[in-house]
């Protein structure tokens, strides 16, 4: 089967699209918004990076256990509408002065995600053949390097033109549109036939499922540590522009284009060779790659040579999320996919927390290159850690129990 007519990949990937527009469009509109009205106050700005990120960490697990017990089709389509009806009634606060309810917008829409992307990897577990999981793994990758990109110039330029509440109103005609196609979906057999099983049993399940995988448990602590190392370098990324290469903040943009750019390259390249890589060697090479980037790019006066290594960082890492992804889809049980993903999520957004919060104190008390030296050998035990995978058995013992899984065909 070609994974271009498989319509379960037709109607991930196109709403997809949709959500990433809206997902940009809301990013870039609240951004300038809560600028413009605080005066570029940091305190508000950061506030909507901790309400992006704090649901992630605090809801995974349950949006995961959710997603394990509901009819994922069904949950996508109704978190999708959540998200609609919310921005509406947002719209209507925002209209009568009460501004600061567009938090509301991020909140409501990053803990509706915690269900809804468990689900779709559900949905990807019972619908895409084996062989083709590393080319839409590299499809969907592609598209999110492509919104790297294009993301902040659509949500800038409708911003832009038409202000705060055409932005919101575009959103929410971007979520009503994205359920509307998730109705294409094949209809799901699995309704809550585990139901008879308590919240809390199935939650403590997930966590025996991933403490019994000597490879998820592997995965779960190379998470730990990558989400350290790069929470601590994330927010430091303009000083290498101010400070190492003496340029101005502004030209931070190109060393991110670049590395949308390295991404989108990267990506593609998954998906044509994805399954044809050894995937061991992918996920320990990407990472030492990575820890080596960083201590180039803080040694660096050179701007030619931070953006290249920004370039080269973004199309090896689009390889590496991709193969790990199909790892992780692979690896775990159609039934305990929500939860062990649930439970992965948090250690790496938990990990960088924790290092964007010792960042800052960081820097000041050491130096630059101190800290990315630091970050670059937490990458590096990372890599270290991620040795220990085994994973040539992956097709066959530790796919055992998926395989006595029902599965819904598609024509």
């Amino acid at each position: 089967m070609n994974l271009l007519t498989n319509r379960v990949f037709q109607v991930i990937l196109f709403t997809d699209v949709i959500q990433q527009s809206a997902i940009w469009i809301r990013n870039i509109a609240l951004l300038f918004f809560v600028m413009e009205l605080t005066d570029n106050n940091p305190i508000y700005v950061s506030l909507l990076t901790v309400i992006e990120y704090a649901p992630i960490f605090l809801f995974s697990f349950i949006g995961g256990t959710l997603a394990d017990r509901w009819n994922p089709k069904k949950t996508m389509i109704i978190g999708d509408l959540a998200s609609a009806i919310s921005i509406l009634i947002i719209i209507g606060f925002v209209s009568n002065g009460n501004w600061q309810v567009i938090f509301l917008a991020t909140l409501v829409s990053s803990i509706v995600s915690q269900i809804s992307q468990p689900s779709s990897l559900i949905i990807f577990k019972r619908h895409i053949p084996e062989q083709m999981v590393a080319s839409a793994m590299g499809i969907i990758q592609s598209l999110q390097a492509l919104f790297l990109i294009i993301g902040p110039i659509i949500g800038t330029l409708i911003y832009s033109w038409f202000g705060l509440t055409a932005s919101l109103v575009s959103i929410t005609i971007a979520f009503f549109i994205s359920s509307i196609v998730l109705m294409f979906l094949p209809q799901e057999n699995k309704e809550q036939e585990q139901t008879s099983s308590s919240f809390i049993n199935e939650i403590k399940e997930g966590v025996q499922y991933v403490k019994n995988s000597k490879n998820l448990m592997i995965i779960a602590a190379t998470f730990l540590f990558i989400g350290l190392g790069i929470g601590i370098v994330q927010p430091l990324d303009i000083f290498l522009v101010v400070e190492r290469l003496g340029l101005e903040k502004e030209n931070i943009q190109w060393l991110y284009t670049l590395a949308g750019i390295g991404m989108l390259l990267g990506s593609v390249l998954a998906v044509f060779i994805g399954d044809k890589l050894n995937a061991e060697r992918v996920i320990v090479g990407g990472l030492c790659f990575l820890s080596f980037s960083l201590i180039i790019e803080v040694s660096s006066v050179w701007f030619v040579l931070t953006a290249f290594m920004n370039f080269m960082t973004g199309f090896i890492l689009a390889t590496w999320q991709t193969t790990l992804r199909m790892v992780v889809i692979k690896l775990i049980d159609e039934q305990f996919l929500g939860r062990a993903n649930g439970i992965l999520t948090p250690l790496f957004i938990g990990g960088m927390l924790i290092g964007s919060a010792v960042a800052g104190p960081m820097v000041t008390y050491t130096s630059l290159i101190f800290t990315y030296f630091t970050a670059a050998s937490i990458i590096f035990i990372a890599a270290m850690i991620s040795t220990k995978l085994s994973l040539q058995s992956l097709s066959t013992s530790e796919l055992t129990n998926t395989n006595e899984l029902p599965h819904v065909s598609v024509e």
